[in-house]
């Protein structure tokens, strides 16, 4: 046998190119069920979710409209021993359309995340879904925790304070949408507030920041606090902007545990 057929029995390992450049791909990294989508039909997708939530969105607006005055009573609750006045003629109808839209929206809120979430989902890698649940489900339920958290101490420690405070010289007598602006504006911000421990858990759990950092910049964050309590109340009162700092921080240092409980 000649050299040159020597050279041509040596035996080459069989390499697959695309093995070879998978073997270090993390599983979780890779999008299941990935669908090849051309732009078009990606803004039809996206055009076709938002014609479904703004329908929802109607339907849940027009729905309360017309169950408005429950609602409106339960608001007024935490203004006990104040008369509302209409000051302009369809205030009080405008106010109605105000509450019935804020409390629709709420209530087809499921919905438009669902839609979102389905438009978003092809995108997203198996490390991606696995925390899309509990982020999901987390930031439903801190809203809903701050809805009642301002309803149940901010609210009425704000009234407190503005009816207590010259009762003796004038008598308590509040325009109805003044108020509503009031407690809807309270109502929202502080829900939104409460969003911070998910929005620590994303940036954990994307690698952005750890939990050291997050510990590190304690002197920054009680600054935060204090100034996104008095930027979100409504109110001037004292009291109301520190109830709604020490929520903020109980919760940034809460979402900073549950980072570091994630190994982040």
């Amino acid at each position: 046998m000649t050299p040159s057929q020597d050279v041509d029995t040596i035996n080459v390992p069989n390499i697959d190119p695309e093995e070879y450049d998978n073997s270090d791909t993390d599983p979780l990294d890779e999008l299941p069920g990935e669908v090849e989508m051309s732009l078009f039909d990606h803004l039809e997708e996206l055009r076709q979710r938002i014609f479904y939530s703004l329908i929802a969105v109607a339907v849940g607006i027009i729905g309360c409209f017309f169950a408005v005055k429950p609602i409106v009573q339960l608001l007024e609750v935490p203004a006990q021993g104040v008369k509302f006045l209409q000051l302009a003629p369809g205030e009080y109808f405008f106010v109605s359309v105000k509450v019935a839209a804020y409390t629709g929206l709420i209530l087809t809120s499921p919905f438009i995340l669902y839609q979102i979430i389905q438009f978003v989902l092809p995108g997203l890698t198996r490390r991606e879904r696995r925390i899309l649940g509990p982020v999901v489900l987390g930031s439903s339920l801190l809203f809903g925790a701050g809805l009642v958290f301002a309803y149940l101490l901010l609210i009425p420690a704000a009234l407190k304070f503005f009816i207590s405070y010259g009762a003796d010289v004038v008598e308590q007598l509040w325009s109805i949408d003044k108020y509503f602006e009031f407690v809807l504006l309270l109502l929202f911000s502080t829900g939104l507030a409460f969003q911070i421990p998910i929005i620590q858990l994303l940036l954990g759990n994307l690698n952005i920041v750890s939990s050291e950092r997050m510990v590190a910049g304690w002197r920054y964050v009680i600054m935060g606090a204090v100034v996104l309590g008095a930027v979100l109340t409504p109110s001037t009162d004292p009291l109301t902007q520190s109830l709604l700092a020490g929520a903020v921080l109980g919760l940034y240092f809460g979402g900073v545990g549950l980072v570091k409980l994630t190994g982040k």
